[in-house]
């Protein structure tokens, strides 16, 4: 489980750098700044005193065009061996100028080459501006990249205008028109297509991180539900163990009376008469209410750690907790309570003595000679 955790938000730190590296670098028209163009169209038909006059505004300035104002005739290119040019892509693409005319403005339609070459052409012409109409008649105006076109001025505007004005030039209608500045529009922080990244990607994050999570948690939920299960084994094995371990009352004359007698190792505290003893296969003596506690938490010797579970054969394959440090504090602050109520029970039981050790499923013991004992640690035989 903690090899699991630890690669869970490996995996997703990893799935961050990779989501920001298929992120778009290249900005596009939706994320770019631009100025609206307010061009205003004025129609002379023959024959009427009125011109027609209207208004387009939602054409849109070059992202390289200056952003001025100007004004001129509008002029669309001538045809090319009896086609009409809409275009102005191709080299023989010309203009007639009326001997009249200072300023004019080229109409052309988007499409075929690049912004850049339309503009270039018209600008050869001496065209002060450059209005392009779109070739989709749903699509919006775009920002038009051109750079190393000069001065000249280039808009851009809808299909259905530029078509408008076309139709009253091929009927050689003079057109004028008045290219104003409009509105300063601040980039967008997301495109549509970006929005739509940002959106899948967000998700397929969730997706991820959620199952690892239900992942992790699952697999914490079964470590802490075996862990309780061998707490239990382990604690139903260590009843089991201390039930079989004899125990002894000290009485007067003993010589664990005598004051020169190692102490306790659990409370430090010397063996008093009536003191009721636990002695384990070790050898090793304790005080009943010091080393039970200890016994049923770690089933280990508290000086040799020797392992009781197998040394009484209840459970040789299951390990106990034998790297665990001694608890002295801990011991001890339960002791007086567990003492107490020992002594309540002599009280009212004063025949209790010794309990001889169960023989059966109990490994063989060392013998007396096979021990050697150690500094501070009490060894007793227990003889019927």
């Amino acid at each position: 489980m903690s090899g699991a955790a630890r690669a869970g938000p490996a995996r997703l730190a990893a799935l961050a750098l990779l989501t920001c590296s298929l992120w778009p670098t290249r900005a596009d028209n939706a994320s770019q700044e631009y100025y609206t163009a307010l061009i205003n169209v004025t129609v002379q038909e023959p024959g009427r005193g009125t011109p027609l006059t209207f208004r387009i505004d939602r054409g849109r300035y070059g992202l390289d065009s200056p952003k001025a104002e100007v004004r001129g005739q509008v002029l669309a290119p001538l045809p090319i061996h009896g086609v009409a040019d809409h275009l102005g892509c191709d080299p023989q693409t010309r203009f007639f100028v009326p001997p009249n005319i200072k300023q004019w403005i080229a109409l052309l339609q988007r499409g075929n080459c690049t912004f850049k070459e339309k503009i270039s052409r018209a600008a050869f012409h001496n065209a002060v501006a450059v209005v392009i109409y779109n070739n989709k008649s749903k699509e919006e105006p775009v920002t038009m990249t051109h750079p190393g076109t000069g001065d000249i001025i280039a808009v851009m505007i809808t299909e259905l205008r530029g078509k408008d004005i076309l139709s009253y030039l091929e009927k050689n209608i003079s057109v004028q028109m008045t290219i104003a500045v409009g509105t300063r529009m601040p980039p967008k922080n997301f495109s549509r297509g970006s929005l739509v990244f940002v959106s899948i990607s967000f998700i397929v994050l969730m997706i991820i991180s959620s199952a690892w999570l239900i992942f992790y948690f699952i697999q914490k939920i079964r470590y802490t539900n075996a862990r309780d299960r061998n707490q239990r084994r382990l604690g139903d094995a260590a009843k089991k163990a201390i039930s079989k371990l004899t125990t002894r009352t000290v009485k007067k004359g003993d010589k664990e009376t005598d004051p020169d007698f190692d102490h306790c190792a659990v409370c430090i505290e010397s063996y008093k008469q009536n003191d009721v003893v636990r002695i384990l296969p070790c050898k090793h003596v304790f005080h009943k209410t010091c080393v039970d506690p200890w016994l049923s938490e770690h089933c280990t010797c508290p000086m040799c750690k020797l392992n009781i579970l197998k040394a009484l054969g209840i459970v040789p394959n299951l390990p106990c907790t034998d790297n665990v440090a001694f608890d002295m504090e801990r011991l001890t602050r339960t002791q007086a309570v567990n003492r107490r109520s020992a002594l309540g029970d002599l009280a009212s039981d004063s025949s209790l003595g010794l309990e001889p050790l169960r023989t059966s499923g109990i490994s063989p013991l060392p013998q007396d000679g096979e021990l050697t004992p150690r500094t501070g640690e009490i060894n007793i035989a227990v003889t019927r």
